[in-house]
């Protein structure tokens, strides 16, 4: 669900944010981990929670057909496609790796 906050709103003309969460639940997981950095995240995590039942396979097929494209190229996944979010890529040091040449 990070995608969907800090700029990445766009992919919500897609999917829903409780469509994503009503999915991520739906997954055979232990634990969906979902971002609570104001009250409105978690309160919409709240209401997905308590609003949650797993989806036929026609609207889970449907949603999938309406995410198809926009995660086709990794576009709202910066986190596996750039270094963006990626601090060791920025301080290589903290690997432990040498900073200057020997």
């Amino acid at each position: 669900m990070k995608c969907n906050s800090d700029g990445f709103a766009i992919l919500l003309t897609v999917v829903s944010a409780i469509e994503c969460l009503h999915y991520a639940l739906g997954l055979p997981t232990s634990v969906v981990i979902t971002g609570c950095e104001r009250m409105e995240i978690l309160d919409q995590a709240i209401t997905a929670a308590k609003s949650f039942e797993r989806y036929p396979e026609e609207k889970l097929a449907k949603i999938l057909d309406r995410t198809r494209a926009s995660a086709a190229h990794g576009a709202y996944e910066l986190y596996k496609t750039t270094p963006f979010f990626d601090g060791s890529a920025k301080k290589p040091e903290w690997l432990g790796y040498p900073t200057q040449a020997v």
